[in-house]
């Protein structure tokens, strides 16, 4: 991220999150576990476009989101190159988009990503998991800390919550198995905090029965 990134992330800060509460009432849960200092990946599951915004005002820190090349590419593509978003193209080699993510670990910084890749549109409450987050975490000797999404983006319905896990390492794990871990604990957050009614719309998964389906 450069000194103009930086800034304009910040700026756009200040505008998005009073807006947020006004609009959504969030209740940020575990935001300690997010450390204040030093490389770090920040991965959770997707449901909404306001879902970075929500992961930005958590922490005083700067947080630098992947997201898909689309955006960058559109007709609000200037916000998301302004505060340094690293585009990922979902229909081509992610290699550049990782190793811009190497670059802002390596200098002590905070990424955050979502392993489901897209939105979740399904009746599964998770979507099978890409190996990005754990890949990086695990390369750059990062910690991870896992986050979960539940509730609603409605003005009133004042359920929406972001829950943070405890940071783990994945330095010494295989890649399937760290994945694994951090697609089990990001349930297990989910379960722990939706809504009985939401649950019960949602198929709930075990990580290899996601992957199953995925290659059906």
């Amino acid at each position: 991220m450069t000194k103009g990134n930086k800034l304009a992330y910040k700026f756009f800060r200040i505008i998005f999150k009073p807006l947020l509460y006004i609009l959504y009432h969030p209740t940020i849960i575990g935001r300690e576990n997010i450390p204040a200092t030093g490389k770090l990946v920040i991965a959770g599951n997707h449901m909404h476009a306001f879902d970075p915004i929500l992961v930005d005002v958590s922490t005083k820190r700067i947080v630098c989101t992947l997201a898909k090349k689309a955006l960058h590419d559109g007709k609000f593509g200037f916000f998301f190159r302004a505060i340094g978003s690293i585009p990922v193209d979902l229909e081509n080699d992610s290699l550049a988009s990782l190793t811009a993510a190497f670059e802002v670990l390596d200098e002590e910084g905070a990424v955050n990503l979502s392993p489901e890749g897209t939105r979740n549109y399904t009746d599964e409450l998770l979507l099978p998991f890409k190996y990005g987050s754990v890949i990086l975490a695990k390369k750059a000797k990062a910690p991870i800390v896992p986050y979960a999404i539940v509730g609603e983006y409605k003005t009133g319905a004042k359920n929406l919550k972001i829950i943070y896990g405890k940071p783990f390492s994945v330095e010494k794990m295989k890649l399937v198995d760290a994945n694994r871990e951090l697609y089990n604990q990001i349930k297990d957050l989910m379960v722990a905090n939706a809504d009985e009614a939401f649950l019960a719309t949602k198929h709930i998964s075990t990580f290899d029965e996601a992957n199953a389906k995925n290659k059906a």
